[in-house]
């Protein structure tokens, strides 16, 4: 090995991590980063990247199977499973060789092998032969990541009961699954299953599906799967999954105490993730976890001198974008820059079910929860000239402004393409934009866009298209 001392050494080669290390090493720290698997982390190799290849080949085949819809004849259309499977490991491989070139221009060591961090600002590594190499480091970075929660009573074996990572390399398509859980990992994966031929139930212990949004998106997205032929079950628990024989059955109870059965061939567990954080030595070195996550300060410090850390290991949102952004904050301060602290409050969110769901602040009851008096505006894509054309009209931009100064308080969007909107909104609530600026601020015609200036319009009785 080159060297054993570094300025900065990265454990964890995720979107947080990789991407702190590259702007350590920007900064003109001497930097390494420490990996286990692959490079790019669980959201490259088995989350994000992937995932969205998969959705894009069912949403061809969508496109395909209704082909006459936009005016084109095509013969009978099925699905290569195994193909299909193949085009989302390859879309991976090549972004995870992508990040083995940033690695190395900008000129960060990579020490592969599983990493513990030790007292002395030391960090461990041990080889797939089991062979320990220690470096040391003025500051070292803790980006482990999480991996898929277990309930007890959902035990996941990867044959019969899976997580998000089996999920995506099934041996062959099953012809029934339940999808527990409907965060933005469940209603994806059911939308996946559901486009390709499967009968799909998705089972969710609160009383809506994806319950972290805003209502109406909750509720408006619960129709449309409905009318894709998907089963929905809110307020259920699934109490047991019995293995035993060729397929499973699914024991479910309701809220009223009422129970069922379902038959399928494959368990989806969906419930959510949890960090990781065992096994990497923050006992040895006194550093602090509480409720399973690592506890740090504004800018990722933990409770020891010289140890940090981001991403889903810590309090925020387990997102990736959230990660490389605590990522950049954190080694910027390292680097005796000034950054500006994240704005938790203002980070999107986003679900590329179909249609895609995008969302930023408040909800309308998450407002007026806050004592909030509000304004809201919506606009459906049903009145899009665009979304006619595209011949997707489902869905609506929802704004929440604060009646009082006309600050934007959340914005809410569920319908084709919003994950690619939602930017305009985060930089709207950045720059302290009114509804007024909003609705004055020309938009492009015809856009799916010209929406979220309809909804502003809509939420002061400007509406022009409705």
């Amino acid at each position: 090995m080159s060297s054993t001392k570094f300025d900065v050494i990265v454990v964890g080669s995720g979107p947080g991590g990789y991407v702190a290390a590259i702007r350590a090493s920007q900064l003109g720290l001497k930097t390494a980063i420490v990996e286990a698997e692959e490079l790019g982390g669980i959201c490259l190799n088995w989350g994000c990247i992937p995932t969205k290849a998969l959705i894009k080949s069912a949403q061809v085949f969508e496109y395909i199977s209704h082909a006459e819809d936009y005016g084109i004849k095509v013969g009978k259309s099925e699905v290569d499973f195994s193909s299909m499977i193949g085009r989302s490991r390859k879309v991976a491989d090549g972004m995870s060789k992508g990040i083995q070139f940033l690695m190395k221009k900008n000129k960060i060591e990579q020490l592969l092998g599983w990493g513990k961090v030790k007292p002395g600002k030391k960090v461990e590594v041990e080889d797939k032969e089991g062979k320990k190499n220690t470096y040391s480091a003025d500051h070292i970075i803790i980006a482990t990541g999480g991996r898929a929660k277990e309930l007890p009573n959902l035990k996941i074996d990867n044959e019969k009961i899976v997580g998000y990572r089996k999920a995506m390399t099934l041996e062959k398509k099953p012809a029934k699954m339940v999808v527990v859980g409907s965060g933005a990992i469940g209603v994806e994966f059911a939308y996946v299953y559901s486009s390709i031929g499967v009968d799909v139930t998705v089972v969710e212990f609160l009383d809506r599906i994806v319950p972290n949004e805003d209502e109406e998106v909750s509720k408006a997205l619960e129709k449309i799967y409905k009318k894709k032929g998907l089963k929905i079950m809110t307020s259920t628990e699934v109490t047991n999954v019995e293995t035993k024989g060729k397929g499973c059955k699914v024991t479910v109870k309701s809220k009223d105490g009422k129970e069922d059965k379902i038959d399928c061939d494959i368990v989806l567990s969906a419930v959510g993730v949890v960090a990781n954080v065992e096994n990497c030595g923050l006992e040895d070195v006194g550093i602090l976890v509480d409720k399973g996550k690592i506890k740090v300060d504004e800018f990722y410090n933990t409770n020891m001198p010289g140890y940090y850390a981001i991403g889903d290991v810590t309090t925020g949102p387990a997102l990736a974008h959230v990660a490389s952004a605590e990522g950049i904050i954190c080694v910027e301060k390292i680097a005796g820059h000034n950054p500006e602290p994240l704005d938790y409050n203002n980070i999107p969110a986003c679900t590329y079910c179909i249609p895609e769901i995008s969302s930023v602040g408040y909800t309308e009851a998450k407002a007026k929860e806050a004592g909030y008096e509000v304004k809201v505006g919506k606009f459906p894509f049903s009145a899009s000239g665009k979304a006619s054309a595209a011949g997707a009209k489902d869905g609506f931009v929802k704004l929440i402004f604060d009646a009082k100064y006309g600050e934007l308080l959340g914005g809410h969007m569920i319908g084709y393409n919003v994950t690619e909107m939602i930017a305009e909104i985060v930089a709207v609530r950045k720059l302290e934009t009114t509804g007024h600026e909003m609705i004055k601020t020309v938009h492009p015609h015809p856009t799916m866009s010209e929406a979220v200036m309809e909804a502003a319009a809509a939420a002061y009785d400007e509406v022009i298209h409705l």
